[in-house]
């Protein structure tokens, strides 16, 4: 009964899903900034990052939104039939 207050609730864990997206995201902008430093212009390669970073933080706000279930989804009583 005592490992029911160490299981996280569905709002935590849709918290630490969102942020892992948003770091992976971020780390991806980071390489492509770094990858584009002597091929494009400075204008291009931030409109490419904020472009990066934009998909990051709407995939991580939905991710999290959708993964908080703040009610539990209760079954509807069973009919009894005798």
């Amino acid at each position: 009964m005592t490992l029911l207050f160490l299981v996280p609730s569905s709002g935590v864990i849709g918290a630490i899903v969102a942020a892992a997206f948003f770091l992976v995201i971020s780390g991806t902008a980071y390489v492509a900034f770094k990858a584009l430093a002597k091929t494009a212009k400075m204008a291009v390669r931030m409109m490419i990052v904020v472009v990066i970073l934009v998909i990051a933080v709407v995939g991580s706000i939905s991710l999290w939104y959708f993964t908080a279930d703040v009610a539990p989804k209760l079954k509807p009583p069973a009919n009894q039939r005798r």
